[in-house]
């Protein structure tokens, strides 16, 4: 009697006792391995997406939200005086930091990827553009539409409203996309892991049923498998998080003609979020492997 009174105290006292309960190798250590690895690498790239989305939601607001474009559409042999007059209300109004005119050749180069580059201006009936940025301030723009519609009546005030908030919009629920697939990619990993472990503890049932007769409590065995199952998590996710950082540096840099897609990554202090995500791993394998483990115990019972 008093040997099977010390085996469970050994087991207790050893962590190494800890870990032969559980199998080293096996169906159950490759699919925990593998869906922490598949599951750490779709959320780099998740969350590469979300931060890109900030990033060009901020630009996006940023750069439309202080420019807008009068446009003034008028016969050709007044255009030149209703855009002097347009410049000199402009130059007035309080809130404007610059106002310029754009050229032909500027007009030209905008639509140019559409009409190509052989253009003739000349011959069709553009309307005047005019860029003007704001300062700090701002401007009010209801009163600014007051004065160009009664000193020239040709002028409208494009401000750019109606473009900037559907890019916004639509970028701020890419970033909200961006985080949702976070969360299900960790709920698809805790199931996954959960299954692992309720497949070892059920491939070990005669073992925990001896272990129960020698003394064993199941906290005991439940605290070997959350041990060897969460350091499978951690070092499965350390392998995928690794990769899908490597992937994602080796993505086109950011730049104008690219767009978006050019500017998925991570800039700054924004590469060590996705080392959050092997420790984010091993907090959902602890869970779900303790609540399969002691649902699984109560059903050996």
């Amino acid at each position: 009697m008093r040997l099977f009174q010390s085996v469970p105290e050994r087991f207790r006292r050893t962590s190494g006792s800890e870990k032969s309960v559980v199998p080293p190798t096996g169906f159950t250590a490759q699919l925990t391995l593998f869906s922490a690895a598949a599951m750490a690498f779709l959320a780099v790239f998740a969350l590469a997406l979300s931060q890109a989305s900030g990033r060009l939601a901020d630009r996006w607001s940023a750069e439309l939200a202080r420019s807008a474009t009068v446009r003034i559409n008028a016969p050709k042999d007044q255009i030149d005086a209703q855009t002097e007059a347009v410049m000199k209300v402009l130059k007035t109004t309080v809130g404007i930091a610059e106002a310029r005119v754009i050229g032909k050749d500027e007009q030209q180069a905008l639509l140019a990827p559409w009409f190509g580059p052989d253009l003739p201006l000349d011959a069709l009936p553009l309307p005047q553009l005019i860029e003007v940025i704001e300062d700090e301030t701002g401007y009010d723009s209801d009163g600014l539409r007051q004065r160009l519609a009664a000193e020239t009546p040709g002028a409208v005030l494009d401000d750019h409203t109606r473009w900037r908030k559907p890019l916004v919009k639509a970028a701020d629920r890419l970033r909200s996309l961006g985080l949702i697939s976070i969360i299900l990619i960790t709920l698809t990993m805790g199931a996954m892991i959960a299954l692992a472990a309720n497949a070892a503890l059920a491939a070990n049932a005669q073992v925990i049923r001896v272990l129960r007769l020698i003394g064993a409590r199941d906290a005991f065995i439940v605290r070997a498998f959350v041990r060897r199952f969460t350091l499978r998590a951690v070092g499965g996710a350390l392998v995928g998080t690794a990769l899908g950082m490597v992937s994602v540096a080796f993505l086109p840099a950011a730049s104008t003609a690219g767009g978006f897609l050019t500017g998925l990554g991570f800039r700054g202090w924004n590469w060590f979020l996705p080392l959050t995500i092997p420790l984010l791993a091993g907090l959902v394998a602890f869970w779900a492997t303790r609540w399969a483990a002691f649902r699984r115990l109560r059903e050996l019972t």
